[in-house]
């Protein structure tokens, strides 16, 4: 699985499931010689405009990178510069509680993926979910992505590995539909959950 059919159908979800949203493709950013693009940039529709940056990473990326502290770093890189060029902004609004922005890092349900993913999940499980883009709330995500099949009907979703639930706990084995990409991808991955009420080993 690469990752132009991972944004292919990310793109095809978010066209399915919102009207009049803008979505670009390789999104540059340069802030003072930081230059970066974001995989997938997604803008819905005023007057309740949400923001989605994503990144995506599939078995080439991970199998090239040195390991989750070089994607994390561009993921962060994304996360400060993305919105300090001239090129971007967030329209504030008062009374917002929701998040007006997603940076999302999502991974393939494939088994190299989720090797990856398990082998470094304590780095990945620990990336806090909430903070704030100048003034503006948003949301960190870590996630697989399931339903691949769907996203042109808008039925793509995004598995959380950090936040209230992590890669380890029973609620994110819960919340793997039966029969998918990922289900099966953890099947014939080298991980080891341990047994009910078991945590795994988690020495790297």
């Amino acid at each position: 699985m690469r990752e132009d059919e991972l944004a292919s159908a990310v793109v095809a979800h978010f066209e399915a499931a919102f009207d009049g949203v803008e979505v670009a493709l390789e999104e540059p950013y340069d802030h003072y010689g930081n230059r970066g693009s974001v995989d997938v940039y997604v803008r819905t529709s005023p007057p309740n405009r949400v923001e989605y940056l994503i990144e995506l990473k599939a078995d080439p990326a991970v199998r090239m990178a040195a390991g989750a502290n070089e994607i994390l770093r561009q993921y962060r890189r994304m996360e400060r510069y993305f919105y300090a060029d001239d090129a971007h902004d967030l329209r504030k609004r008062l009374g917002r509680d929701a998040p007006a922005v997603h940076l999302l890092l999502l991974f393939a349900p494939t088994t190299q993926c989720v090797e990856h993913v398990f082998e470094h999940r304590r780095l990945y499980g620990s990336v806090d979910p909430e903070l704030d883009v100048d003034g503006v709330p948003a949301e960190r995500k870590m996630a697989f992505l399931v339903n691949l099949g769907e996203a042109a009907a808008g039925g793509l979703a995004f598995i959380s590995v950090n936040g209230d639930v992590g890669f380890e706990a029973e609620g994110f084995r819960r919340s793997i539909p039966e029969n998918s990409q990922l289900a099966d991808a953890i099947q014939d991955a080298d991980v080891d959950f341990g047994g009910p009420g078991e945590s795994p080993d988690q020495d790297e």
